[in-house]
């Protein structure tokens, strides 16, 4: 949160200086929040937290959505890559926990490779990555062979397995990520939106007996009130 930090801040700089308090207009007060940047998507990531660590599976799955995060748009532009980092970024057991979805996010990059004509890095990160895991499952083996087969033909376009390069295949390693995701937000105990809160209110009342500045009286609008000097 944007002005937990700034509070933070100002409460470290107004300690090194002297006893009276310091007044911190509106101005100065709104610029510093406007000069702090929040990313979306962990904005997103803190609200979906809330609401599957508070039993709103059904709100939880609107939200995401209509959020259109990040990791969500790196699936489905193919960019698989990005979406293993996100995904690690976020949280990195679940691909720890669930080989079967790290296999097919494996499999979509192979795939990817394919579908941009790169036949030789396919072959070779079938090789080095997935052969070793269809090694250990035999599901794992068989869709491997599946993906395999797409370079035995010309024509992928008509071969048997050409779903595998249709948009609708994205989408389901997609989901499957996604669903991932509110399975291990699901597992907390505690939602984290209260604790920031309470952080919140907490160095606002430290930062109170040093300055006078537009404080939040209310948690529920959020909304900046000046304080009587």
């Amino acid at each position: 949160m944007s002005l937990f930090w700034i509070v933070i801040r100002e409460l470290a700089e107004i300690q090194a200086m002297a006893t009276s308090k310091k007044v911190i207009t509106r101005v100065e007060w709104e610029k510093k929040l406007n000069d702090v940047k929040v990313r979306r998507d962990d904005m997103n990531k803190l609200v979906m937290n809330f609401l599957v660590t508070e039993g709103y599976v059904e709100v939880a799955e609107k939200f995401r959505l209509e959020s259109g995060t990040e990791l969500k748009k790196a699936v489905q532009s193919g960019n698989v890559e990005d979406a293993i980092e996100k995904v690690n970024d976020l949280n990195p057991e679940i691909l720890d926990t669930n080989p079967l979805l790290f296999f097919h996010l494996q499999q979509q990059r192979m795939i990817e490779l394919i579908r941009n004509g790169k036949v030789e890095a396919a072959l070779e990160f079938a090789q080095e990555e997935l052969a070793p895991r269809g090694e250990e499952n035999q599901s794992f083996l068989e869709e491997l062979e599946r993906t395999v087969a797409l370079l035995a033909f010309e024509d992928v376009a008509n071969c048997p397995v050409s779903e595998l390069l249709d948009i609708s295949q994205r989408l389901k390693t997609a989901t499957e990520v996604n669903a991932a995701i509110l399975t291990s937000q699901s597992h907390e105990k505690d939602p984290k939106l209260p604790s920031l809160l309470k952080m919140l209110i907490w160095v606002q009342n430290q930062l109170d007996k040093k300055a006078s500045y537009p404080r939040i009286n209310d948690i529920s609008t959020a909304a900046l009130e000046d304080s009587v000097v």
